[in-house]
C-alpha cells in the first residue's frame, strides 16, 4: 500500500518563516528628524510673518541690544499714511531703487555686486525689514539662511507699503533713535508727515550706518537721494507703495 502523500517528508508542512526585522538606520532616522524639524521651523516662520502683517512689532532684538548701550528715544508707531510720501520715496532711493520691481531679492544688483567683487551692498528693503524685525545684526551664515527663507514669505504676505511702513518704524536713525517718528523729532523737531524733501533725504542718507552718519549738513549722498526720490516720483516707481 502506498504511503499517503502527506507523509512524504518533501510535503511536510514547513514552519512559517519569521518576518524579517527592519534594520535600524541612523542616517534615515536623522534625516526624518531633520525633515520634521525643518517643516515645523518653516511653519513657525510663516506664522510669524502672518502675525506682523496685521500687528505691529512691539520691539526688536536690535533695539533690545542697543538699550544696553544707549538710552532709547521715545518710539511711536507711525502708519504709512502718517509719513510724508517723499520720505517713502527717499528711503527707496537710498536703499532699494528697484523695490517695486523685485520679489525680495534684486537679482540684477546681486549679479552686479558679484561681478565687481564687492562684499554686501545688494540687500533689499525686504531683506532689511526681515533682519531688523525677526533676526539680529551681523554677518553669520545662520542669519543669512533664515533671512533668505523668510524674505519671500514676507513678499508673499505683506504689501510693499506694509514692508516700507514696518521698516521705517524699526530702522535705526542714530544711536538709540529707532523709527521714523523718533528720527523726525530728534533730528528736525518735526513729525513724519511734515518732513520736507531735504529732511527726508538727509534722514535716508544715514542708512544703513546711523552711528557714523549725521543729518546736520547736506552731503553728496543726501543730494543724490533727493534726486533719486524725484526720479522715482516722475517715472512711477512709487506706485507699489503709495497707493
Amino acid at each position: 500500500m502506498r504511503r499517503p502523500i502527506t507523509d512524504d517528508p518533501i510535503f511536510e508542512e514547513q514552519p512559517p518563516k519569521q518576518a524579517s526585522r527592519r534594520r535600524f538606520s541612523l542616517s534615515g532616522w536623522l534625516l526624518g528628524w531633520l525633515r520634521w524639524l525643518l517643516l515645523r521651523a518653516l511653519l513657525v516662520a510663516f506664522i510669524a510673518v502672518l502675525i506682523f502683517a496685521i500687528f505691529n512689532p512691539p520691539t526688536t532684538w536690535t533695539i533690545v541690544e542697543s538699550a544696553r548701550t544707549y538710552p532709547i528715544a521715545e518710539r511711536k508707531w507711525t502708519t504709512a499714511e502718517q509719513i510724508a510720501p517723499v520720505m517713502l520715496r527717499s528711503v527707496v532711493a537710498a536703499e532699494d531703487a528697484n523695490f517695486c520691481r523685485h520679489w525680495g531679492f534684486d537679482m540684477n544688483e546681486i549679479r552686479r555686486v558679484v561681478a565687481s567683487g564687492q562684499r554686501g551692498g545688494a540687500s533689499t528693503l525686504t531683506q532689511q525689514a526681515v533682519k531688523n524685525v525677526y533676526l539680529w545684526q551681523g554677518r553669520s551664515w545662520t542669519r543669512k539662511v533664515i533671512e533668505a527663507v523668510m524674505t519671500p514669505m514676507v513678499e508673499a504676505v505683506w504689501t510693499k507699503r506694509r514692508i516700507l511702513e514696518v521698516y521705517l518704524n524699526v530702522a535705526e536713525f542714530g544711536p538709540g533713535i529707532f523709527g521714523i517718528h523718533a528720527a523726525a523729532s530728534h533730528h528736525f523737531g518735526t513729525t513724519p508727515d511734515r518732513l520736507t524733501a531735504v529732511q527726508a533725504a538727509r534722514l535716508a542718507a544715514v542708512l544703513p550706518a546711523p552711528k557714523q552718519r549725521g543729518t546736520a549738513a547736506p552731503s553728496r549722498r543726501s543730494r543724490a537721494i533727493a534726486d533719486g526720490a524725484a526720479t522715482i516720483a516722475k517715472d512711477g516707481r512709487d506706485r507699489c507703495f503709495l497707493y
